[in-house]
């Protein structure tokens, strides 16, 4: 009998696709956002379901929180919804006034993906989701989004491929919002491993500040040192990392785990930088399951002289991201 299902299913009156296993791990994933509803990996003496996603259609539709959200073209906030690229200032936000203008984590949320394949074998079960990001206000580009969920015995991976269908180059990358939980209740009796070096400094806006100040070192904010296993308690974080010191594989890996339910993760990238959030200000569920989010670039890459090779696509090019969550020990 075949190790691995990849099967196209209806939830809640919305299609999805799930990928499955002889060993009880399954994830399912929403065409509607391409959101991950639920992902429920092995860990020897139980199954365990770390991906806290929407329980229901209208849920899967308001996004509040953006659980597992694409980010595409980019993530996180943009400056004032503005940025100049090649020259020419594009502006996301043209019907609102100064004061109240922002615009954040791209374009793709609310969109329905085409499923583009499904397969499975004895090692893997395989989705691929498509949708083409079309030239709008502010974002005169047009790039094709691949987006490869691969389940497999370790765990969950995620490949986003971009390509720059346009005549012009383009800016872009991508993020994945991505919320992971070790345990019910809350989050404060769980320890976090970070491997990074700094991390940014932001104001009110959640913007990172302009030029080399937004570079904070970690010995200046020891509370924010998770290079060494740490209990997250009552800290409360909204907080990018950067400068990931990659592991022996050569991938950047940030670890959460709960000694009480034998339930550890390790979420990997191959680049980039990670935010992590602790959902304080969630008025469902907060401070239930942390944020990790691996992004290829950090946020208001647009408008930083220092990002503008890592976010710049020509055309014709073709960029991929990968990153993915796998059992760790508790």
């Amino acid at each position: 009998m075949q190790g691995f299902r990849a099967t196209a299913e209806a939830f809640d009156g919305l299609p999805i696709v799930v990928l499955s296993d002889d060993r009880g791990q399954r994830a399912r994933i929403a065409l509607h956002g391409a959101a991950l509803l639920s992902l429920e990996l092995n860990f020897g003496t139980h199954t365990f379901d770390i991906a806290p996603g929407y329980q229901n259609a209208a849920e899967i539709l308001a996004r509040q929180g953006s659980y597992f959200g694409i980010l595409a073209p980019f993530g996180g906030r943009v400056r004032d919804a503005l940025y100049r690229f090649d020259g020419v200032l594009h502006d996301l936000d043209p019907a609102t006034a100064n004061g109240m203008r922002g615009f954040r984590h791209g374009f793709v949320r609310d969109v329905d993906f085409e499923l583009a394949e499904r397969a499975a074998d004895a090692q893997s079960a395989r989705a691929v989701l498509r949708t083409r990001i079309a030239p709008q206000p502010g974002y005169p580009f047009c790039i094709d989004l691949n987006l490869a969920f691969v389940l497999d015995a370790n765990g969950l991976s995620l490949s986003a491929h971009m390509h720059n269908a346009g005549e012009h180059a383009a800016p872009c990358f991508f993020g994945w919002h991505a919320y992971f939980r070790v345990g019910e209740g809350l989050l404060d009796d769980w320890t976090l491993t970070i491997p990074a070096q700094s991390t940014l400094r932001c104001g009110e806006d959640l913007i990172a500040v302009r030029g080399e100040a937004a570079y904070a070192a970690l010995e200046q904010n020891p509370s924010l040192d998770f290079r060494q296993a740490e209990r997250i308690g009552a800290r409360q974080l909204d907080t990018s990392f950067i400068g990931l010191k990659p592991s022996p594989d050569d991938l950047l890996c940030s670890r959460l785990a709960n000694a009480a339910t034998g339930v550890g993760i390790e979420l990997w990238q191959e680049r980039g930088i990670l935010h992590a959030f602790t959902g304080d200000s969630l008025p469902v569920k907060a401070r239930h399951a942390l944020a990790l989010e691996p992004m290829e670039c950090m946020a208001d890459a647009f408008n930083r002289p220092e990002w503008q090779q890592a976010i710049r696509l020509e055309s014709g090019a073709s960029r991929t991201f990968r990153c993915g969550v796998r059992r760790a020990r508790a």
